[in-house]
């Protein structure tokens, strides 16, 4: 029989890149304290990567050396364990969406569950919580268009909508419209003038 530490290693092994580990998964080989000592020593080793408070990644490998996993990767795998709803930030959206040229310096994500901050290597991952109504299209491209109409603001909400309209297939300008009974009055408001003005 393979030990507590031995056990918790194969388990991170076997996990793609970005999987995540929590000591309540160990619980059936050991107690709490032999559990969270063994990912410690592995996390002290330099085995695993510890991002959060009780949660653990192995670092990525490759012909360069060892590196963080992707933060898409791990922040995915953190809304899978925890049945949540993830999804990139408003300014990411903009950006992808061509509403803006601005490209976000620090990485956020909206999350339908706690706001918390993860360490991945040198870099810092803010995964944010956000209303429901920014996160009930998903991870679509008209869930992105929520999300970027809310960043860009009241303010620019005419002329984002007029780009979205052009570039946003015809699908999804149309699960946007049909949205807009969960989304706030200024932005309702604003998809309802301009599909009028279609």
């Amino acid at each position: 029989m393979k030990s507590l530490p031995e056990s918790i290693l194969l388990h991170a092994q076997s996990l793609p890149e970005g999987g995540v580990l929590s000591p309540k998964e160990f619980l059936h080989l050991g107690n709490r304290a032999a559990v969270d000592q063994a990912l410690s020593r592995f996390a002290r080793e330099g085995k695993l990567l510890r991002v959060a408070r009780g949660t653990y990644v192995k670092p990525a490998s490759s012909r360069f050396g060892t590196r963080a996993p992707a933060s898409e990767k791990v922040v995915q795998a953190l809304a899978a364990q925890n049945g949540e709803v993830v999804t990139p930030h408003g300014a990411n959206a903009a950006n992808a969406l061509g509403l803006t040229q601005q490209v976000p310096i620090r990485e956020v994500y909206l999350t339908s569950g706690r706001t918390r901050k993860l360490k991945l290597g040198k870099s810092e991952v803010t995964v944010k919580h956000a209303p429901s109504w920014m996160l009930a299209l998903g991870a679509s491209q008209a869930g992105a268009a929520v999300r970027a109409l809310a960043w860009m603001g009241p303010t620019h909400v005419r002329a984002s909508l007029a780009t979205l309209r052009r570039t946003l297939p015809s699908a999804e300008w149309r699960t946007l419209t049909l949205a807009r009974a969960a989304l706030p009055s200024w932005m309702a408001r604003a998809i309802g003038e301009e599909t009028l003005r279609g």
